[in-house]
C-alpha cells in the first residue's frame, strides 16, 4: 500500500470515557501511524465527531445546524489528534472544505497530494462541508479524491456482523463481504451514501476493532481479524 485513509471514530477516541478526549487511546494510535509513515506509507485521517456531538439531539435546533455543530466536532479532534501526533515526532496538516481563519488550510487534491509527497499526516476535518452527509460520506469522498489505496475503518467492534453483536451474542461476523453484499443485507458498514460512492468508485475498505493491540498497523500488514469489504 502506498496510501491509505484512516478512519477513526471520535467514541474510540474517547477511550473508555466516551466523551472528549482519552490521550493515552490517541498516543497509540499515533505511535501506530508513526510507523507506518516511517515505511513510506502516506497516511490521510478522517476523525468522526460523536465524542462530542451526534447528530440532532434536540428538535429545537435546525437539521443544517445540528450538522455544522458535527462539522466543528470533528475539526476540534483533528486539532487535538494533530497535536498529539506532533509531539511524538511527525509533521501534520488540517484541511477543512472551509475557511476556518489560521486554524486549518482550505481542502484542495493538489494541496493535500503536496503534503503527502512531503511525508507529511493529513487530516481531512469539517466532514464534506454540507449538512445530510455524515463523516462516511467525507472518508469515502476523500480516498477516492486522492486516489487511496484502500479506507481503514477503525471502530469500537471488530468487524461488521450480520446482527448487533452487543446485543445478539450469536451474529455471525465475516471475514470478507462485498460491497454489493453490505447493501443488499443492509450490513451498515458505513452509512448507505458512503456505500454507494465506494461501490461506484471501487473503493475497498478494510473493518476492524481499534482497541485490539497494535491494530492499525497490523491491519496495513495483512495481519488483521476483521473483516474486508471487497469491490
Amino acid at each position: 500500500m502506498k496510501r491509505i485513509l484512516l478512519k477513526l471514530s471520535g467514541e474510540a477516541l474517547a477511550g473508555p470515557d466516551k466523551k472528549g478526549f482519552h490521550e493515552e487511546t490517541v498516543r497509540k494510535v499515533a505511535s501506530q501511524v508513526k510507523q507506518l509513515v516511517e515505511e513510506n506509507i502516506q497516511v490521510g485521517i478522517v476523525i468522526g465527531g460523536g465524542n462530542f456531538w451526534r447528530g440532532r439531539t434536540s428538535e429545537s435546533i435546525d437539521r443544517t445546524k445540528a450538522d455544522q455543530i458535527g462539522m466543528l466536532a470533528t475539526i476540534m479532534n483533528c486539532i487535538y489528534v494533530s497535536e498529539i501526533f506532533r509531539a511524538i515526532g511527525m509533521k501534520t496538516n488540517i484541511l477543512t472544505p472551509f475557511e476556518c481563519g489560521s486554524f486549518t488550510k482550505l481542502y484542495s487534491k493538489d494541496r493535500a497530494m503536496k503534503y503527502f509527497e512531503k511525508g507529511m499526516v493529513v487530516f481531512f476535518a469539517g466532514g464534506t462541508g454540507h449538512p445530510y452527509f455524515s463523516t462516511d460520506t467525507g472518508v469515502v469522498l476523500r480516498a477516492v479524491e486522492v486516489e487511496a489505496d484502500v479506507i481503514l475503518l477503525a471502530k469500537s467492534i471488530d468487524g461488521v456482523y450480520n446482527d448487533d453483536p452487543k446485543i445478539n451474542p450469536k451474529a455471525k461476523k465475516y471475514d470478507e463481504v462485498t460491497i454489493q453484499e453490505v447493501i443488499d443485507k443492509n450490513l451498515q458498514v458505513v452509512d448507505m451514501t458512503a456505500t454507494i460512492l465506494a461501490k461506484e468508485n471501487k473503493m475497498p475498505m478494510l473493518v476492524f476493532g481499534l482497541e485490539q493491540e497494535n491494530s492499525i498497523v497490523n491491519t496495513v500488514h495483512g495481519k488483521f481479524t476483521g473483516t474486508k469489504v471487497t469491490v
